[in-house]
């Protein structure tokens, strides 16, 4: 038995696969050991519950006082270096032996040379890198270990770089000893002696005591309440680095990761419910699915790198990015739900958890809120203003319930905070990248497209002027029924604009185009007829594609027939053939149907707006009446059983189509004649 795989399976495998994925790539940048979970600060109060020893754990000294005794002790150090006797006498021999060849010298010049250099190799030479290294370091004096094992200390001042050597040599010498190219005698005889000099140290270093106390099991830290000193400050620091050591071991590591599991696969979970019952369009389609998720990991990401590998603060980073783009793109439920769980995972990467949710979550409410639709550039900057002010608010309040003291608040998170909300400027640019990346569109987006200066839309009105004035008509009908039900009426007005395109390439047959009367239609065959006028709609994705028009906007043009048929030619046909059942598919727009309420209202208003020209009176009841028999005909088709509109949205839409097309045409009350009176 062979085993179908629907396409709701592969939604089904795909969304799973994308929610183990998402939780995979979390688990991996949350921190790799089970934290300590209190935050402290000196001069602060402690705000958690009474802490006890349950363990014995010492006192360890704060990293200052530690460094001081450690300097303290290497004053004492003195490093080894290692004394070469022979040096000396080769380095003699050379210099006699070079010289007497080249001149015959005295004896008694010959001594004064090995006076010189023995008294110089006596004191010993180093090089000039380790007696700099020497002064920068302080010591005083170093440890010669000749080869006899004999050690001797010498002081700093005594000891001769070549260079010093050289001019010591010099000193009050003959004329004659000054003309010997001496610096190439005078090499080091004192070479350090690393390993030697590292097992002093160490024996030095293992007086120094790391800790300055211990505390017992069962003694009282500090309780709730009570105000953190510098000496309980090490207290807790140090039961921060025993709990750190204990939990270091691999059956703790594993319960922390399982537990961090659970918490992300927990709140991951939350979110794809809430898409799946509240938001199922976002839910089936897959593309929005991976973009949420990308955003969700973006924000983790950068957060986890921010902390990991850079010395900069969290704060920095521009969290109110997610519920913004999300908003511009989606809705500000969807935005701010997004937000919360985005926060909820951070907050276990950061120190002082409830602070940090209490900020990021007032930021994404402030988010949503100030940018119900991004229409203008400029509605972003005074967003970034806003959340800066509620960011400073909000944390400048906190302090004041911690500190209680204006000269104690920390005023350094609110450089951080501008700077974040400084990044969120550079929303613009993302939503552009994803708008093409992720086949999206915005609200900007949909503006520029509504610009009927355009090149397309001055192309339009040039070749299908009846058809274009048309389209505004439509656009203005189905703006104010959009506005009405609560549906998007920017999307409505752009797709309205659009939706008969198609028309362009052959603007002669279509009515509204034709001047005298003169209907080319009328000499065609009924079916060919027919088919030019379902034309127009695959006429209009094809101008739309080569014109790079989103696929939200294309889809307004596809649907805006539905699977409706050509009546006119549909019913001439059946009239003129009686007993012939024609092919319904000649007839017959390709579809598909309406799906969303934006596509539907368009329906709606095109067929109501063309059946509006055709009336021959103007009345409110011939009014009412079109409107009615138009959209009560499309439901009875079947026109509008995918679209999410209710009975109750198509009755208001009904109700502004009436009053929209009544002030277009001017309808008045008809006024009764005069009835002459016969005698």
């Amino acid at each position: 038995m062979k085993l179908k795989i629907t396409q709701k399976h592969l939604q089904i495998i795909t969304t799973a696969g994308l929610f183990i994925c998402v939780i995979a790539i979390i688990a991996q940048l949350f921190p790799t050991k089970n934290k300590f979970k209190y935050q402290f600060e000196i001069g602060k109060p402690w705000s958690y519950e009474l802490i006890t020893a349950s363990f014995d754990f010492p006192i360890y000294k704060n990293e200052q006082e530690v460094t001081e005794e450690k300097d303290a002790l290497l004053k004492n150090y003195s490093p080894y270096f290692k004394a070469d006797t022979n040096i000396v006498n080769t380095q003699i021999a050379k210099l006699v032996n070079e010289y007497t060849q080249q001149n015959e010298n005295p004896p008694l010049f010959q001594e004064l040379i090995k006076r010189k250099f023995a008294q110089i190799y006596s004191h010993g030479i180093i090089s000039a890198n380790e007696y700099n290294e020497l002064l920068k370091n302080e010591t005083q004096t170093i440890n010669c270990v000749y080869p006899n094992k004999f050690t001797t200390q010498k002081n700093i001042a005594e000891i001769y770089t070549p260079k010093s050597a050289y001019e010591e040599i010099l000193k009050d010498a003959p004329e004659l000893l000054k003309t010997y190219n001496l610096n190439l005698y005078l090499i080091e005889n004192l070479r350090y002696d690393s390993t030697t000099s590292e097992m002093s140290k160490n024996e030095l270093l293992k007086n120094l005591s790391l800790t300055s106390g211990m505390v017992q099991t069962g003694q009282k830290i500090i309780d709730r309440g009570e105000i953190v000193t510098a000496d309980l400050y090490l207290i807790l620091n140090s039961l921060r680095i025993e709990y750190d050591k204990r939990k270091s071991s691999i059956q703790q590591s594993t319960l922390v990761i399982i537990g961090e599991i659970i918490v992300i696969t927990g709140l991951i979970l939350l979110f794809f419910l809430y898409l799946y019952l509240f938001r199922p369009r976002i839910f089936e389609n897959f593309g929005n699915l991976i973009f949420i998720s990308l955003l969700i990991l973006m924000m983790i990401g950068l957060t986890s790198v921010t902390i990991k590998y850079t010395s900069l603060s969290y704060f920095m980073v521009p969290f109110a990015l997610l519920p913004i783009i999300i908003r511009v793109f989606f809705d500000s439920r969807t935005a701010l739900f997004a937000h919360i769980i985005t926060m909820l995972i951070i907050s276990f990467m950061v120190d002082n958890s409830f602070q940090f949710i209490l900020l990021q979550i007032t930021i994404g409410m402030a988010a949503v809120s100030s940018l119900k639709d991004m229409t203008q550039r400029s509605q972003l900057a005074q967003t970034a203003l806003y959340i800066f002010l509620c960011y400073a608010l909000i944390f400048i309040a906190l302090e004041f319930i911690s500190e209680g003291d204006l000269q104690r608040i920390h005023y350094q998170p609110l450089i951080y905070f501008a700077i974040s909300s400084a990044f969120l400027l550079f929303a613009y640019v993302l939503i552009y990248i994803f708008e093409k990346i992720f086949g999206l569109i915005s609200a900007v987006t949909l503006v520029e497209l509504t610009n009927v200066n355009s090149d397309l839309m001055m192309r339009f009105a040039e070749a299908a002027p009846g058809t274009f004035q048309h389209t505004l008509q439509v656009s203005n009908l189905a703006t104010e029924a959009a506005k009405k039900i609560g549906a998007n009426s920017l999307l409505v007005r752009t797709g309205a604009l659009y939706h008969d395109i198609g028309k362009m390439k052959h603007p002669e047959f279509f009515t509204e185009n034709q001047m005298g009367g003169n209907n080319p239609l009328k000499e065609m065959d009924l079916e060919k007829a027919a088919q030019i006028i379902i034309g127009h709609v695959t006429d209009g994705v094809e101008i739309a594609k080569k014109s790079h028009l989103p696929e939200q906007i294309i889809h307004f043009i596809t649907t805006h027939h539905g699977r409706s048929k050509t009546k006119y030619f549909y019913n001439i046909f059946i009239n003129n053939n009686p007993g012939i059942t024609p092919n319904d598919e000649l007839f017959t727009y390709p579809g598909p149907l309406p799906n969303s309420k934006e596509t539907a209202i368009l329906m709606m208003a095109d067929a109501v707006e063309a059946r509006s020209r055709s009336l021959t009176v103007y009345t409110e009841e011939s009014i009412n009446d079109a409107i009615e028999q138009m959209i009560d005909s499309q439901i009875a088709d079947g026109q509008f059983k995918d679209a999410p509109i209710s009975f109750r949205d198509v009755e208001l839409v009904k109700s502004v189509f009436k009053e929209k097309i009544k002030n277009i045409y001017h309808t008045r009350i008809s006024y009764p004649d005069v009835i002459k009176k016969t005698n």
